[in-house]
């Protein structure tokens, strides 16, 4: 536990396989537990599985993209709570709109800073919490 949160766990569906390594070494450094998808399609059904504190998701995904996947967060009775944090390459305002108009919580353009992501995901844990 570090700054007052507890350990959580959070689901990362990324396709890219050295950014997903990098964000679990800096969220298990956190004391969190991480689990991965590398397509929508996992990731919804890893999310049904072990409900996640937290998504953190790409849009640009094979299977199921990231825009289909918020909008299954948000039909589903048990998932729509779930805040979903968006990173990706996308930056075209109508991209960024319709995530967020689909339930993201967050919106970070990679390339990213870790430690702004990190603070972005604790930040809506005390959100939660509060």
């Amino acid at each position: 536990m570090h700054d007052g949160i507890h350990p959580k766990r959070i689901l990362v569906a990324d396709d890219d396989d050295l950014l997903v390594e990098l964000l679990r070494f800096k969220l298990e450094q956190r004391g969190h537990e991480v689990s991965v998808a590398t397509d929508g399609a996992a990731a919804l059904r890893m999310a049904e599985q072990h409900r996640p504190d937290v998504l953190v998701l790409d849009l640009m995904m094979p299977a199921m993209d990231g825009f289909e996947l918020l909008r299954r967060f948000k039909e589903h009775r048990e998932l729509r709570n779930i805040p979903a944090i968006v990173l990706s390459g996308r930056r075209q305002e109508q991209d960024i709109v319709r995530a967020l108009s689909l339930g993201a919580q967050d919106y970070l353009i990679k390339p990213f800073i870790p430690s702004e992501l990190l603070l972005r995901i604790e930040n809506q844990f005390v959100r939660r919490a509060a």
